[in-house]
């Protein structure tokens, strides 16, 4: 009995050893294994291949985990404000990348932010952003700036707008004009003038094409491309042949002077023009028997010296308000004085867009009864060349801090978790002395 009892404790001693071995080893198992905590806190790594593939592409990249924290981002998505202090900054974007993420759908949608340091009230920085799921637990954001799309498009629905109507006055003066010569067709004085009218309206509907030919080549070309030292001299003396006849019959004295030993360094075609447009407003707007001076001077500024082309006239002067916007397209002072005179608007819109072009400067100074004085600063031609490529190379020394390649939050330095907006070289053009683009 004894004997028996023994053995059965001893098959159950074993049989619990077993068991608790196995419930050991079960444990173990269980305690290795990943489980849903673990598995968020792996480190995440991007699929192979589309670090690449983003860092070559234009839009901003953001790549976000399923804990919505910023895995890596281009620099261009710190320096628009996206990101910040490791987290998506914008809660548009953050709420669609949390609904891709849920259901796998490619989102995309277009916002209005406001720009960096610009406050409230301040310009807007358009994008369009586009949400996909990034393999099973990120999700990718590609953010393309359309601020300077839309301002282009504003532009040009302007320019249409203001060509559309300076075109219809000389043409539907024409028209009438034609139709009264074909009623007035037996009384030749009445057809001698209204020929002549109508060969006024040709002739400022000719200037009028020219000059928009002009202005969307100097915008559309590079001056710099075909650069050369130019005489200021020689620069004077086109302007004042062009114009030498209109003075002539006002009796206006052209009083050039302190130009011989200067030089410029531009496009010469593209400098005569501007030149040339103001001498010619300084005599169309100068009453008669009055004086108009050019004159020049090198000035010394930081960063290299400018050559100072001034036009001064003793004319009708400009108000303080209209000063604001006349170098504005198709903007004149005074309509009906322009129609008599044949201005179209544009010479100053020319003028300035020739100066911004060579790196230079166009300012007025003016008072009602007057005159004016209309100041053209040109890069002196000497060092031009130097500075250009240094800027050049600054600008490419830039492009490369901002470029696509794709940055973990670890390798900005944001501080109070903000990194100041960057205007980047396409941004240049919002400037007030940059040329603005023609369709």
């Amino acid at each position: 009995m004894n004997a028996a009892v023994a053995a059965v404790a001893a098959i159950a001693g074993v049989c619990t050893g077993v068991i608790a071995v196995l419930a050991f080893r079960w444990s173990e198992r269980e305690q290795a294994r990943p489980t849903r905590t673990t598995l968020h806190t792996d480190p995440v790594t991007l699929p192979p291949g589309v670090d690449t593939v983003l860092s070559v592409l234009r839009s901003s990249a953001v790549v976000l985990d399923d804990a919505d924290s910023v895995v890596k981002a281009s620099s261009a998505a710190y320096a628009l404000g996206l990101v910040r202090g490791g987290r998506l900054a914008v809660d548009e974007m953050l709420r669609m990348a949390r609904d891709t993420r849920r259901d796998g759908e490619i989102r995309q949608i277009e916002l209005d932010l406001p720009r960096r340091g610009s406050g409230r009230g301040g310009d807007a920085l358009a994008v369009s952003a586009r949400v996909a799921p990034l393999g099973s637990r990120l999700v990718l954001l590609l953010v393309e700036d359309l601020t300077e799309a839309r301002r282009i498009e504003a532009v040009r629905r302007d320019f249409v707008a203001n060509v559309s109507h300076e075109l219809k006055t000389p043409v539907g003066a024409l028209s009438l004009l034609s139709e009264a010569v074909m009623d007035a067709s037996d009384d030749p004085e009445a057809v001698e003038r209204f020929a002549g009218r109508m060969q006024n309206e040709a002739t400022r509907l000719t200037s009028l094409v020219q000059e928009l030919i002009d202005l969307s080549r100097v915008q559309n070309d590079d001056p710099l491309e075909d650069a050369e030292p130019v005489h200021v001299a020689e620069l004077v003396e086109e302007a004042l042949d062009r114009c030498r006849q209109s003075a002539s019959n006002k009796q206006i004295l052209l009083a050039p002077g302190g130009t011989e030993e200067l030089r410029v360094w531009g496009h010469r075609g593209q400098l005569a023009a501007a030149l040339g447009n103001l001498v010619e407003n300084a005599v169309n707007y100068s009453p008669a028997r009055t004086r108009v001076g050019i004159s020049g001077r090198r000035i010394a500024v930081p960063g290299g010296d400018l050559i100072e082309i001034a036009v001064t006239d003793q004319g009708i002067g400009i108000s303080a308000m209209d000063k604001e916007r006349i170098f504005e397209r198709f903007y004149r002072v005074d309509p009906a004085r322009s129609r008599d005179t044949g201005g179209t608007g544009l010479g100053l819109a020319i003028v300035k867009h020739v100066a911004a072009s060579h790196g230079g400067t166009v300012t007025v100074w003016s008072a009602e009864g007057q005159g004016s004085t209309f100041t053209l600063r040109l890069p002196e031609a000497g060092g031009a060349r130097e500075r250009a490529e240094a800027q050049g190379a600054g600008t490419d020394r830039h492009h490369d801090h901002l470029s696509g390649a794709l940055q973990e939050p670890a390798a900005f330095d944001e501080g109070d978790g903000t990194v100041p907006y960057r205007n980047t070289p396409e941004s240049h053009l919002r400037t007030s002395d940059a040329p603005e683009v023609l369709p």
